[in-house]
């Protein structure tokens, strides 16, 4: 047991450079490529052989508890679909600083619609000289947000989850860095830093979709999981605006973006922000979110444990 544990000590940092050194391979040679043909291309290879990955079944056992009232087959036409927009995420990822097309002057040529509302929340946001935090999940292509925070002037400060492999998280990193503002590694020191942003008056996005350990009770599709109550401690710190971010994946290689209005925080008997009511609110629109575009979400984690 001793050798075995041995080698394997000794293997897994050669396996882990080897998989940082193909995951910076595929990205730097797709940016060669168009990049609507590189995301079917990889849709059609991720669909052939996500069915084949364990994740396939947790996506199915996650999807049957969600919809217990749809059929198999209509389970599986969602995993599929799960499958196209996972494989599309990877594509588009290596053309991030290029992707993001939108002029409100010429709505119909842009690459992404955005609602005359949401446009107008938006520009409050960037023009009201306020901090204001925004949630997102993990829908269609999940880093366009701060790509359009970005783009359109709004001054923001993104909560990103570095990758295990170290030559992966640099490549990685430095693509995001091209368009999305200030980074902040999710860490010990993330809070701290999350807060001063805010103190800063900068706007503060984070996704929240995933499962925390420590993380506060919350009810998801039915079933108590448990949700990262950053966003809600940060309210506690500094009172601002929420509001959620949506991407939806239309047909033509097309996104609409979608901003929430406000959502309102919970407050205890004091007047209080109540972290795990404020963070059920937040939680149950990510889910009215994800029934509208199931096959649009990332089913393939364990959000229930």
């Amino acid at each position: 047991m001793r050798t075995r544990l041995q080698f394997r000590d000794v293997t897994k940092p050669l396996g882990q450079a080897a998989v940082g050194a193909l995951t910076i391979g595929i990205l730097r040679t797709a940016r060669h490529f168009d990049p609507t043909k590189t995301a079917s291309l990889f849709a059609r290879i991720t669909r052939s052989i996500g069915p084949m990955m364990p994740e396939q079944k947790t996506g199915r056992a996650n999807l049957t508890a969600a919809f217990p009232e749809k059929s198999p087959a209509e389970i599986e036409t969602i995993l599929a679909g799960v499958w196209d927009n996972l494989g599309r995420v990877g594509a588009e990822f290596a053309h991030l600083d290029r992707i993001w097309k939108y002029d409100p002057a010429l709505p119909e040529d842009s690459r992404i619609e955005i609602d005359k509302r949401s446009y107008d929340l938006f520009t409050q946001l960037r023009l009201d000289g306020k901090p204001a935090l925004i949630f997102a999940s993990h829908l269609a292509n999940w880093e366009l947000p701060a790509l359009a925070a970005v783009a359109h002037g709004l001054d923001t400060a993104i909560l990103y989850r570095r990758p295990n492999i170290a030559s992966a998280d640099r490549i990685i990193q430095d693509m995001r860095a091209v368009k999305m503002g200030t980074l902040i590694p999710a860490g010990r020191d993330a809070p701290l830093r999350l807060a001063e942003a805010l103190k800063s008056g900068q706007h503060v996005g984070m996704l929240v979709d995933q499962y925390l350990t420590n993380g506060v009770d919350v009810t998801f599709f039915g079933r108590k999981t448990r949700a990262n109550p950053m966003l809600a401690r940060l309210l506690r710190q500094i009172e601002c605006p929420i509001h959620g971010v949506r991407i939806i994946r239309l047909p033509g290689h097309r996104f609409r973006g979608e901003l929430s209005e406000e959502v309102k925080p919970v407050r205890d008997a004091a007047g209080q922000i109540d972290i795990q009511g404020t963070m059920q609110a937040v939680t149950s629109v990510i889910e009215g979110w994800i029934r509208e575009y199931p096959d649009q979400w990332l089913w393939l984690h364990r959000r229930w444990r």
